[in-house]
């Protein structure tokens, strides 16, 4: 039976990883980050993909140089890596340790958004369709020839959560194609399309801001592309205001985008020029998440013509 070594580290992996424990696949072993100290009382928290490792009893790796456990994998005897947004380049030395083939499992259809943030991006940048891509290791990132990509819809309601979701039951159907083939050599790999590529890099803490002067629709994608995580943000009355629900209504309006115009009951209802967007829960800075009607409760009819920015 084919030995298999697992690299990955967030949500989104697990469900690559366990795709392969639950259809009875060799995992011999699994890479994952380094633990990290996680949320106000910095409680050192493992990886997803460490936590599902260690309730199947696989032996986990955790370097903060992959490099490192090059022995350590070396006596693995490896046939086959698979990788699944683990969050490190892996060297050409470790590679080869696989006798058949190391694969990657990425969230986009390569070439476009090779990198690490690929869900977000396509969300923020209003793409009507994503999918997964399965490819080839190589020392250059998420630039191996591919040997299987599929595609989902992306709706007008879908967030970076919910498209995650959808990206994940897809990965898991892409890899059960093709995996078999993968472990006998059989699979054929075409390359990517330089000249199509584009990047979708890690999200940056600037980019956390959303910048209401825009208007319309791209405020909108920007604010759905960063929920749940990290979830973007603006100021209201000197204050961060995060995003958490949103919606859009299909109206325009004369005020300046950002302006919150009204309350329906269960929404804050915001101005973006040609369209309005609805906020039904929001994260004060300071607070716990809250329904925009107890945010609105809080203030009072005040904080209508006040302006995010």
């Amino acid at each position: 039976m084919k030995r298999i070594l697992f690299m990955g580290t967030p949500d989104f992996a697990c469900g690559i990883l366990k795709c392969l424990l639950e259809n009875h696949y060799n995992v011999v072993g699994v890479v994952s980050q380094p633990d990290k100290k996680v949320g106000r009382k910095q409680v050192l928290t493992p990886t997803p993909v460490k936590s599902l490792a260690l309730s199947y009893g696989l032996p986990v790796f955790q370097p903060f140089h992959i490099k490192d456990i090059y022995e350590e994998l070396k006596q693995l005897d490896l046939d086959c890596i698979i990788t699944c947004a683990y969050g490190q380049m892996i060297p050409e030395n470790i590679l080869q340790l696989a006798k058949v083939r190391c694969i990657n499992v990425h969230a986009s259809l390569l070439p476009k958004y090779r990198g690490g943030a690929p869900i977000h991006k396509a969300i923020i940048n209003g793409e009507k369709e994503s999918g997964v891509s399965i490819m080839e290791m190589v020392k250059k990132m998420d630039a191996g020839d591919v040997c299987c990509v599929k595609k989902v819809d992306i709706s007008e309601e879908d967030t970076m959560g919910s498209l995650h979701d959808k990206l994940m039951q897809c990965g898991t159907e892409a890899l059960l194609e093709v995996i078999d083939d993968v472990l006998e050599n059989k699979a054929t790999f075409v390359p990517q399309d330089e000249s199509q590529v584009s990047f979708a890099w890690n999200i940056s803490k600037e980019e956390e801001k959303i910048d209401f002067s825009k208007g319309g629709i791209s405020v909108y994608n920007h604010i759905r592309g960063l929920i749940p995580s990290p979830a973007g943000y603006a100021i209201l009355e000197n204050k961060k205001i995060k995003f958490h629900e949103v919606s859009l209504l299909h109206e325009s309006s004369l005020a300046p985008s950002g302006e919150i115009i009204g309350f329906d009951g269960t929404h804050l209802q915001v101005s973006l020029g040609d369209l309005i967007l609805l906020i039904s829960k929001l994260q004060p800075e300071g607070k716990a998440k809250m329904s925009a009607k107890d945010f609105y409760n809080g203030h009072g009819k005040k904080i209508i013509g006040k302006r995010f920015e």
